[in-house]
């Protein structure tokens, strides 16, 4: 049966139809690999719906769980050396086609996102998009004003240029510093190696908020699922 894009894309879960006719103006929908228009109509059982590189799926419930990683526990959804990942942490109906959105190495903690929902996962991983992270992360040492200004423009890691960073000093701990880092992307351990080039390394990293996501007291393994307004509220 056709129905209206916008109803469409609201019943999967996707976005409020309002947004959705946003999508349709900034020309980011497809039907069967054309640019859709509003007011065009669509058999979801039979047409190949898109929103960027993102397919629609029919009759598939969109999740997104927030998850408070412990340290040594893997971001994926299974390991080939048999330790314990993301996925295992939650309970079995959550598991069947979930994911998480990201990275967060073994040997940091904090916010992950899980989900089914191939879109957010493009959007949050993307980086066109620039979701904010935020870190509070210990590190040895006390970096000086000038390692703080260098780290805050940016540095060359692996060959390419980082992106700027809010930094700042929440605390002195002994001969340690802990600092807030803010980062627009997410490069493969970049606070650690960024911490490296500066003569720093990481003692603790903690992710306490991921797209406007925050932890807000939820305990290191457990977990618990976002609304429809909060993950909406992720795709811009």
């Amino acid at each position: 049966m056709q129905e209206r894009l916008q109803k469409i894309i609201s019943r999967a879960g996707i976005c409020s139809r309002r947004k959705a006719e946003q999508l349709l103006l900034e020309k980011r929908i497809y039907v069967n690999g054309s640019i859709a228009a509003i007011g065009e109509k669509a058999d979801i059982t039979k047409d190949k719906v898109s929103i960027d590189n993102y397919i629609l799926t029919n009759n598939i419930e969109c999740r997104v769980i927030l998850l408070n990683k412990p340290s040594g526990v893997i971001c994926s959804c299974r390991d080939t050396h048999s330790r314990e990942t993301v996925i295992d942490l939650l309970p079995n109906k959550y598991k069947k086609g979930m994911y998480p959105v990201g990275r967060l190495d073994k040997n940091s903690r904090g916010a992950i996102l899980i989900t089914n929902n191939g879109l957010l996962t493009y959007q949050l991983t993307h980086p066109s998009y620039d979701h904010k992270k935020v870190y509070e992360v210990l590190i040895s040492g006390q970096p000086t004003n000038g390692t703080l200004s260098l780290w805050r423009k940016g540095i060359k890691i692996d060959g390419k240029l980082t992106k700027t960073a809010l930094i700042e000093i929440l605390a002195k701990k002994g001969s340690n510093t802990l600092l807030k880092v803010v980062l627009t992307e997410g490069r493969k351990r970049q606070i650690r190696k960024t911490a490296a080039k500066f003569g720093h390394s990481v003692i603790d990293l903690n992710r306490v908020e991921i797209a406007s996501i925050k932890l807000n007291g939820l305990r290191e393994g457990q977990w618990r699922e976002l609304n429809q307004e909060e993950w909406h509220l992720l795709l811009k």
